[in-house]
Order: C-alpha cells, then structure tokens, then sequence
C-alpha cells in the first residue's frame, strides 16, 4: 500500500519550525529512510502519517485515500518509537497482542498472532517473560511484533535503534530489514544514523529545515548528491570552491585539476566535491591531478587509515582514506570529482 506526501505543510503552533511543501511517495513494500539535521523536520513527518499531529495543508494519502480527516485509531498505522513504549505490566505475548485487543480480536486468535510473530522475530520462548527482563534489542523487536501485529497499512519506524549498543544495532537493522521485506511493509524510517539509512533504505530521503532536498538511492544520494547540503551530511568528504577555466578543467585557486566540466561556461563558479576512498596516495609522478603536500592529523580504524592530507595553499585539508597515509603526494581521478552548483 503507498503512502504520497502531496505538497504537505505544517507550522508548529507559534512558530515557523515543521515542514514546507514536502512531496514524496513511498512505494507498496518500499523503505524509505528520512535523515537529515536536528529539527529537520524527521519526526515531525512521521506524527503527520500517525495522526499525532494535525492541521497540516496538502494531502497525505494512504492507498489511494487522503488521511487528513481520519482518526488515529482509525488509520491503522504500525509504530516503533525510540523508547519502544511497552507495557510492563503486561507479559511479552501481551504486549504483541494489545493492538489485536483494542480491535476486539478474540482471545485464542490474538494470542495465536501474537505467538507466530514472536517466533518470526526470534523471541517464541520469552512469550511469557515480563518485557524488563529482556535486553534492549529484544525489546525492540517486541515493538516491532507488536507493531506488525495488526497487518499495518504503514509502518513507521522513529529511530528504533538508537538507544541500543553499537555491538548489536548492526546484527537488528538487518533482522528488521528482513521482516520488513518479509511482510512487504510500506515503511519509513527516521534516523539520524547515516550508515543506517545506506543500508537499510530502497531510497533515502533528506529534509533540512522542513523542506525535502533529496530522494534518491542510497548510492545516488551518496555519489551524486543534488547539493552542497546534501554532500555535506551525508558521508564524509572534503568540499573546495572552484571554477571553470576551460572544458573538462577546473581551477581551485591553488592548483588545476581535470574534471567532467558538462555544459558550463568559462569561469563558472562550483563545489569540488571529493570523497576520501577515492583519494590516491602517493600517485606516480606524472599521475593525471596530482598534488604534493604532507599528511596531517591521522585516525586509525583498523582496516584504514583516514588522515588529512595538507596541501600547499589549499583553504583546508583534504580528507583521505587508505589502508596507509600517503607520504608526500595524493591524486584524484577525474571521474571522482563531483561538482556542485552554487
């Protein structure tokens, strides 16, 4: 079932703060991950499809239907927060099986449901746990059963995996990716965790200051991001001013490199954009956009080594990744440059 945002706006009451003629649609079966800064406006997408929060302008339609005048409890909508919202008093079956309660399923059929998703989540013997007996990440994928139990229209997912330890939050996104497709659930995730949203998302959606920048593939967003902003928080990379001086030859005041230049004229201004993995060290001498510099700061990460690589009347470092820092020179490909319009 697809969810499409058309035009959609909303104010915060007294403020100018929420979103600005969003318009995105998430297909049937498709997730769609929605990143971006600390008031973005990420949650506040989510609220608008829950119901949670209302008066907005444009339309938000569920299978074809616009949700704008539909109550919460009548939108069916499936919903993992980031603090799981459990009930502790209730066992771990009971948990799964409240959304089934409220819709007045029967016992043995709610209870049934119930125990077929937790054995799908890989939680069957802890049916009859109290929910503060388990760790964080089954708790989470109680949520996500409880969540599913009700054969949602939608599921949304509000940063299900922040509050859990690096060590496991790589082993869950991938069981919820999983289920997520076993069910073909029409899903949006909110995330502040970028790797997260690479692996996960069919696409990723970036919001700044409540207005959408950006749909695109995981890859698209990553290797040919739509703008400056995009570039910059999504992945790490280093981000020059430059301009044209010729066909397919940039100039960035300390040096001249080649690059895929396009339609744009003599002196055009742009964005270098240079992703560290694509950094050379130490190219031979008569490599094609070599620079000569010395490395600088050095983080090492195990496999890699990311460093800064200084060179001589560059406005800043050049953010590098190699399995060992580059001693006196770098290169970049031309195909690795990505511009970025002003």
């Amino acid at each position: 079932m697809s969810l499409l945002f058309d035009n959609v706006s909303y104010n915060y009451p007294g403020s100018t703060h929420g979103l600005h003629d969003v318009s995105l649609d998430v297909r049937t079966g498709e997730l769609v991950a929605v990143i971006g800064p600390s008031g973005s406006g990420k949650s506040t997408l989510l609220k608008l499809v829950a119901g949670l929060e209302t008066g907005h302008t444009g339309r938000i339609m569920l299978g074809g239907e616009d949700m704008s005048r539909t109550p919460v409890h009548q939108r069916h909508i499936g919903m993992v927060f980031q603090s799981y919202a459990l009930f502790p008093h209730l066992s771990v079956l009971d948990n799964v099986a409240y959304g089934l309660k409220l819709r007045k399923v029967a016992t043995a059929e709610r209870r049934k449901r119930a125990q077929e998703l937790l054995d799908i989540v890989g939680l069957g013997e802890f049916s009859q746990r109290a929910v503060a007996q388990l760790s964080g990440g089954q708790q989470q994928r109680v949520a996500l059963a409880r969540a599913l139990a009700i054969d949602p229209r939608a599921l949304l997912l509000d940063e299900p995996l922040s509050a859990l330890d690096a060590s496991v939050r790589g082993h869950l996104r991938d069981q919820i990716r999983s289920i997520q497709q076993r069910f073909n659930a029409t899903t949006l995730l909110v995330t502040h965790d970028q790797e997260e949203a690479l692996v996960m998302a069919d696409r990723v959606a970036m919001l700044k200051d409540g207005r959408l920048l950006q749909i695109a593939t995981p890859r698209e967003i990553y290797e040919n991001p739509a703008s400056r902003a995009v570039a910059e928080f999504v992945g790490l990379s280093t981000i020059l001013p430059a301009k044209v001086a010729s066909p397919g030859r940039l100039d960035l005041g300390f040096a001249e490199l080649f690059a895929e230049t396009g339609s744009r004229s003599f002196g055009t201004p742009v964005h270098v954009l240079v992703r560290p993995e694509h950094i050379q060290p130490d190219p031979a001498p008569n490599a094609m956009n070599r620079l000569a510099g010395r490395t600088g700061a050095q983080r090492y990460l195990g496999a890699l080594t990311r460093y800064d690589f200084e060179v001589q009347g560059a406005p800043k470092p050049f953010l590098a990744e190699s399995p060992a820092p580059a001693n006196e020179a770098i290169a970049v490909a031309p195909e690795h440059l990505r511009l970025l319009d002003h």
